[in-house]
């Protein structure tokens, strides 16, 4: 494994679409594998996405405490109700503001070994969900904020 560099605010990578991953092989398990080690080793990483690392893939990872999640080409296919959130994001650092998310999502996807899998994420997760999946689209949580919040 190894750390990568992530691209912060300004580079232009972070506003590109990813593309979907063709083929779940090695080269891949060991793209996953360093952005794994690349969030952990930041401050308050809970999820990268590919684009966070320069890497227009389609891959996310994602670990709310509960457990690393590996996710190739995710999408979110439902959505329900909405909640209140404060998010940050390692591309944006010291950066916090205020925005709308779904309280509850439900996420398809392949896993490390390329087999389909299908999640729920309610609060924290659907949230996390949502922002990483947000990146692979060229989106990033900056666009969505209804109020800045200054530390």
């Amino acid at each position: 494994m190894a750390l990568r560099n992530i691209v912060l605010d300004g580079d232009p990578i972070l506003r590109k679409k990813c593309k979907p991953v063709e083929e779940v092989n090695n080269k891949v398990r060991q793209i996953l594998d360093d952005m794994a080690e690349t969030m952990y080793d930041s401050e308050n990483g809970a999820g990268l996405a590919a684009s966070q690392v320069g890497i227009l893939k389609r891959l996310v990872v994602i670990d709310m405490g509960s457990g690393l999640l590996k996710l190739v080409n995710p999408e979110i296919i439902s959505e329900e109700g909405t909640q209140k959130v404060i998010e940050g994001c390692l591309s944006f650092p010291g950066q916090y503001g205020k925005l709308i998310r779904p309280q509850k999502v439900k996420v398809k996807a392949l896993n490390e070994d390329g087999e389909p899998i299908i999640l729920e994420g309610e609060g924290d997760l659907a949230k996390c969900f949502c922002h990483e999946i947000d990146h692979l689209n060229g989106v990033v949580f900056v666009d969505k904020v209804t109020e800045w919040i200054h530390a």
